[in-house]
């Protein structure tokens, strides 16, 4: 019998593998990207220390204020924009893109493209 892999499991065999790749430093940490049904999370994280410097998402009330739903392309940028800001304040304005196993495209693009217009380089 054809058994079909589910699509989370081949987006978390996809991120996997990835990971192999990208590593986060402290002068240039991992933008690392979720998106689920509902909302949409980007965090900053130092992989060798292992700590997140900062995080956004769509469950914030800053973030989710002024939007009518979190779950599409406009939140995504939202998103994109608060983490970017977050970051430039923090001092970094490099990191490594981390698009976690999705397909670059649709919420994660304008996620990604909000970050660079807030002042993030990858």
């Amino acid at each position: 019998m054809i058994s079909k892999t589910s699509r989370a499991d081949v987006r978390a065999k996809k991120h996997r593998r990835m990971r192999g790749n990208l590593k986060g430093t402290a002068q240039r940490p991992r933008l690392c990207v979720f998106r689920s049904n509902k909302h949409i999370y980007a965090q900053i994280i130092d992989d060798i220390k292992g700590v997140t410097l900062c995080a956004a998402s769509t469950l914030q009330s800053d973030v989710a204020e002024g939007l009518e739903y979190t779950d599409n392309v406009e939140a995504a940028a939202k998103v994109g924009a608060v983490i970017g800001k977050k970051a430039v304040d923090l001092g970094i304005s490099e990191v490594v893109f981390d698009r976690g196993g999705f397909i670059y495209a649709g919420k994660v693009a304008a996620l990604a493209d909000a970050a660079r217009e807030a002042g993030l380089t990858f």
